[in-house]
C-alpha cells in the first residue's frame, strides 16, 4: 500500500518556538521510508523563513506558499488526486483550508490535532485554525491526546473516528551520545505563560536551593524581565540537530507541561519521548495518564514539589539514574518511534477507507432510517 498523502502543517522548515516541526519531520521520514509519496504544504512566514532548520528531506518534498489563494491555486490537483490529505492545527487560515479540502479531496481526508488539550478548551470560544462544525467533516481526526479523549470527540462533537496519533521520537535522530555532564536538570521548550509555574516550581526554585549545582534553560520567546538565578545557563534556540547533546550534558532532564494538557491528561509531549530515546532520565510534573505512557519509578520520576526534585539530584544514586534512563528508552523503542506511528496511520487510514466504502454501499433507504433514528437520540 503506497499512497499519495498531502500534509498541511504549521511548519515542517522551522522548529523555531513549535513542537510541530520535529513531529511532523518524524512521522514524515517513516512515512518515505515505507514506501509513501508525501507533499508537505506550509506557509511562508517570516518568522520560521529566518529561523530555519530542516535539512533537505530524503525522499519526501516541502512546498511553501505566500497566501489562502495559493493552495486551490497551486495546489488543487495534488489535493483532489491524493489517498489521504491531513491539516493540521494552528495552521493559518485553517477553517477556510479545511473547508476548501472537504469539499474538493476525493481521498480520505484527516484533522491532525497536535494541540489537542488546548482545542478541546477553547473551541466553543472559537479558534483560527478549527471549528466545532469542521470535525464531523472529516473523515479522520487523529487526536494528541489518548485515553478518553478521541471517544469523547466522536461523542461530542461528531467525528466520524478519532483517534490517537502521538508524536514519536525520531530514533536516527534521537539516540545516546557521549558528552561532558554539565548540569544537574535542564529544560528544552519555547516560553509558555500556562507552563512557567511548573518551570519556576521545579527547575528554578531547586536551582536556587542548589547553588553549587549548574541548571539549562533552553528555548525562544522567554520574556526579557523573567530573573534568572546566577546557576542557571539560558541557551536562546537549539536546532533538532543538537537536542542530542544537549540532552546527554544533562544528568535529568526537565518535562513540563502546559495548563491544558494537564488537565485533559494523556497528552505527552514530543520531548518527553526524545529525552527518553537519548537516554537522559526524565523528571516530569504529573498529569492523569502519564503512567500509560511510562511506569513512574521505573521509566519516568514524578515531582509535585521542588523538594520532590531537591531529593532526586542530592540523592538518587548512580545505578537507578541511569537503569530509569534506559528503562524509558527501551519504551520508547517498542512503541513510540516514528516507525510505529507510521504503521499506526496506516492502519486508521485502512480503517477510516472501509467506513466510507460501507457507508457509500448502504442503501439510500437504509441511510434515510439511520438519519431519522440519529435526530431521535
Amino acid at each position: 500500500m503506497n499512497l499519495s498523502i498531502v500534509v498541511v502543517g504549521l511548519s515542517v522548515t522551522s522548529s523555531w518556538g513549535n513542537g510541530h516541526a520535529t513531529t511532523y519531520r518524524a512521522l514524515i521520514e517513516a512515512l518515505a521510508r515505507r514506501g509513501h509519496h508525501v507533499t508537505f504544504l506550509e506557509r511562508d512566514v517570516h518568522w520560521y523563513r529566518e529561523h530555519r532548520d530542516l535539512t533537505k528531506p530524503s525522499s519526501w518534498t516541502v512546498e511553501l506558499y505566500q497566501s489562502l489563494k495559493d493552495v486551490p491555486r497551486r495546489f488543487g490537483k495534488l489535493i483532489r488526486d491524493a489517498d489521504l490529505v491531513i491539516i493540521g492545527s494552528y495552521v493559518p487560515d485553517g477553517i477556510a483550508i479545511s473547508e476548501w479540502i472537504t469539499s474538493q479531496a476525493r481521498g480520505i481526508t484527516a484533522f491532525y490535532d497536535i494541540d489537542t488539550p488546548v482545542t478541546l478548551a477553547r473551541l466553543d470560544e472559537g479558534l483560527n485554525y478549527l471549528s466545532a462544525a469542521m470535525i464531523p467533516r472529516f473523515d479522520l481526526y487523529l487526536s494528541f491526546a489518548g485515553g478518553p479523549v478521541p471517544s469523547m470527540i466522536e461523542e461530542r462533537y461528531g467525528s466520524p473516528m478519532a483517534r490517537v496519533l502521538y508524536c514519536s521520537a525520531d530514533t536516527e535522530a534521537y539516540a545516546p551520545q557521549q558528552a561532558e555532564v554539565r548540569w544537574a536538570l535542564g529544560y528544552l521548550g519555547t516560553y509558555s505563560e500556562d507552563r512557567q509555574p511548573v518551570l519556576e516550581q521545579l527547575l528554578l526554585s531547586p536551582a536556587r536551593t542548589l547553588p553549587p549545582e549548574q541548571f539549562a534553560v533552553a528555548g525562544a520567546q522567554y520574556p526579557a524581565d523573567i530573573v534568572w538565578p546566577d546557576n542557571v545557563v539560558r541557551i536562546e534556540h537549539l536546532a533538532p540537530k543538537q537536542h542530542p547533546e544537549f540532552y546527554a550534558e544533562q544528568r535529568f532532564t526537565l518535562n513540563a507541561t502546559r495548563a491544558d494538557m494537564r488537565a485533559l491528561g494523556f497528552s505527552p509531549s514530543v520531548r518527553l519521548f526524545e529525552a527518553a530515546a537519548c537516554g537522559t532520565p526524565v523528571i516530569s510534573d504529573q498529569w492523569p495518564g502519564i503512567e500509560t505512557i511510562f511506569a513512574p519509578s521505573r521509566e519516568i520520576l514524578l515531582a509535585s514539589s521542588p523538594r520532590d526534585v531537591i531529593e532526586i539530584l542530592r540523592d538518587m544514586p548512580e545505578e537507578r539514574r541511569r537503569t530509569i534512563a534506559e528503562c524509558a528508552r527501551r519504551r520508547v523503542l517498542t512503541g513510540h518511534t516514528a516507525d510505529h506511528r507510521a504503521c499506526q496511520l496506516e492502519g486508521y487510514y485502512a480503517e477510516a477507507a472501509a467506513h466510507r466504502r460501507r457507508k457509500s454501499s448502504r442503501p439510500a433507504a437504509s441511510r434515510t432510517v439511520q438519519v431519522a433514528e440519529e435526530s431521535l437520540q
